[in-house]
């Protein structure tokens, strides 16, 4: 109970972990940022959304780290991104288990907990850190519904699909591609919304709707 005795609302975490590596400078990183206004703006029209949803993002390039805590959509405000160095993707998802575990509430004897985070993973390149102790501690932790996407060439499917069982492939980085990926992101968010208090929340809800012929594809 909150302090006033009523219920707390349950909330939907959703993690944004975006790739600002030295190769995401340019075109890239800034339809990633057209995309991120687009989902804030999106969710904020939404008054589902704007009842359940709060949005962190964390960023990685040579270090990981949390640029926007987990806060409430209404008040989002998208970070600035510079784009530069390595990609340390294990540092990542250190810092992604970190944050759920502290900022995700658990249900307790007294109330309910959160819904399961959701996250959204964006890379175009391989992980240049040690990264596989890392992804096999969050895979057994089950903190949270995973979604890998990995754009461009530079990326192995191999790789993501240690990450999770749920990987997309985005042909390229072109910026076209990237809006069309974010605007599908913001459609997934919005569909377990809706969703939430009616029935489980499932993958298969939104993977359907991956926008066709933009090069945008689920990994087997």
């Amino acid at each position: 109970m909150n302090p006033v005795g009523l219920p707390v609302m349950r909330r939907l975490p959703v993690y944004l972990l975006l790739d600002c590596s030295g190769s995401m400078v340019g075109e890239p990183i800034e339809a990633i940022k057209t995309g991120l206004q687009a989902f804030v703006s999106a969710l904020n029209d939404d008054p589902q959304a704007m009842e359940t949803v709060w949005v962190s993002v964390i960023t990685f390039s040579s270090v990981a780290e949390q640029r926007v805590p987990l806060m409430d959509v209404t008040e989002f405000q998208p970070p600035e991104l510079d784009p530069r160095g390595a990609t340390a993707l294990g540092e990542a998802l250190e810092v992604l288990g970190e944050c759920i575990d502290v900022e995700v509430r658990k249900t307790t004897p007294e109330q309910k907990g959160d819904w399961r985070p959701m996250v959204f993973l964006f890379t175009d390149g391989e992980p240049t850190d040690a990264w596989q102790e890392a992804a096999r501690q969050f895979r057994a932790a089950d903190l949270g519904s995973l979604i890998v996407c990995g754009a461009g060439p530079e990326v192995q499917d191999a790789t993501l699909k240690q990450l999770s069982d749920t990987v997309i492939h985005l042909k390229d980085t072109h910026p076209g591609t990237l809006i069309s990926f974010m605007q599908w992101v913001t459609q997934a968010v919005a569909t377990t919304s809706k969703a939430l208090g009616t029935q489980p929340p499932a993958e298969e809800n939104y993977l359907n709707d991956l926008p066709a012929g933009q090069g945008i594809s689920v990994i087997p």
